[in-house]
């Protein structure tokens, strides 16, 4: 078969395993593990805590420092309450287009990685070429932390890496951070009629939000100077505010769902500094002179730096030459680009499909956008037999 056939049947595969964040992805990871060791790669599988999910860390080439790290992650969102037309998690070809879950978001890229895999330990390489593929990023980024530990802690330093996203096989060098965060409100339930004799939780999850807001215009005034993001300053959703039953019953429970996104880490800190002194000082005590077990917790989901714009990016400069693409962007979504990058890594994301069908039903990757993924893929191969830099 071409690669492009081999892309195909393996993307297939993958798209058959329905690595939905909330369901284990191991038998996905295992699968793309014995793909891989049956090219001559050699593979780690590192568990997270409970067990169901892992992360797969391979390795084409010599030992050592200097090597190039291909990256995607497993996991993909639901497909609850989607309007879609074919199966979404049985591949189907339509028009040059490869629809289903996790098609471009982003399993097209890493089946066009280990498609690849064969080429790469046929050459006599002379830097490894390092296979990195996640677990539950559209959660928080957690497998790409708990991966990025590992490397540290044994002292790999790999020194450039391409994180498979779908870009529509653009080179991105930036991204802005995201942070997601649950505040859970714990009041007094009472009778409507006498609202003063308890503590109204979605009161107090509304007036939460209201300071989300105020901060989220303030933000606005902190944009750096020549940001190159789009809004150019860091920004604030509350996505979700849940509490109460009924028209006359005071809530004593709600929470609030909500979301930061960073253009520098220096914001992040001035709203969550901003926010403790607001619930200490101004929401727990009203709360708490009516009754003393009143409580406001906040559950940290998930907190990824962004991608940092660096004037010298050797990531930047490689995908430049393989895909023979001028000039490099910036996008607001998040990825684990930035945890690469925490690493000491030069990194940037380019991987085929479009951001705008990620998430959506009906997600499809096109033939060309894959048949692109291969070509800068392939050219990789040679650049494997030079020392690293």
């Amino acid at each position: 078969m071409t690669s492009l056939e081999t892309t195909q049947a393996y993307l297939a595969e993958m798209i058959a395993h329905p690595t939905v964040s909330s369901e284990s992805n191991l038998q996905l990871i295992a699968w793309l593990a014995e793909r891989l060791e049956s090219a001559g790669a050699r593979c780690e599988i590192f568990l997270d805590p409970t067990g169901t999910k892992g992360n797969l860390f391979a390795t084409i080439g010599p030992e050592g420092d200097g090597g190039i790290v291909l990256s995607g992650h497993t996991d993909v969102v639901p497909v609850a309450d989607q309007a879609w037309t074919s199966d979404p998690f049985a591949m189907e070809e339509r028009a040059g287009r490869l629809y289903g879950r996790g098609s471009c978001d982003m399993k097209g890229f890493i089946a066009a990685c280990v498609a690849m895999a064969p080429v790469y330990a046929a050459q006599d390489s002379r830097r490894p070429v390092h296979f990195a593929f996640t677990h539950d990023e559209e959660v928080g980024c957690v497998g790409g932390a708990a991966l990025a530990g590992a490397l540290r802690e044994r002292g790999l330093r790999p020194a450039l890496a391409i994180v498979g996203e779908p870009t529509e096989m653009r080179i991105i060098e930036g991204h802005k951070g995201c942070c997601e965060y649950t505040a859970r409100f714990s009041g007094l339930e009472g009778h409507g009629s006498s609202p003063d004799r308890g503590v109204n939780a979605v009161e107090y999850a509304v007036r939460y939000v209201g300071r989300l807001l105020e901060l989220r215009e303030r933000l606005k005034a902190r944009a750096p100077h020549g940001s190159r993001f789009d809004p150019p300053w860091s920004t604030i959703n509350p996505g979700a505010l849940n509490g109460g039953h009924a028209h006359n019953v005071i809530p004593g429970l709600a929470e609030v769902a909500w979301e930061m996104r960073p253009v520098r880490w220096e914001d992040a800190d001035f709203v969550k500094a901003d926010l403790a002194t607001y619930v200490a000082e101004e929401l727990l005590p009203a709360m708490r002179a009516v009754c003393p077990e009143a409580a406001i917790e906040t559950e940290v989901i998930g907190e990824v730096a962004g991608l940092e714009p660096m004037e010298v990016n050797a990531a930047r400069d490689l995908v430049a030459e393989l895909t023979g693409f001028n000039g490099a962007e910036t996008v607001p979504f998040g990825t684990e680009a930035g945890l690469f990058q925490a690493l000491g890594m030069s990194v940037v994301l380019c991987g085929p499909g479009s951001i705008a069908q990620a998430h959506k039903p009906d997600e499809y990757v096109s033939l060309d956008q894959l048949s692109q993924c291969l070509g800068m893929l392939e050219n990789l191969a040679p650049k494997l037999t030079r020392p690293p830099v």
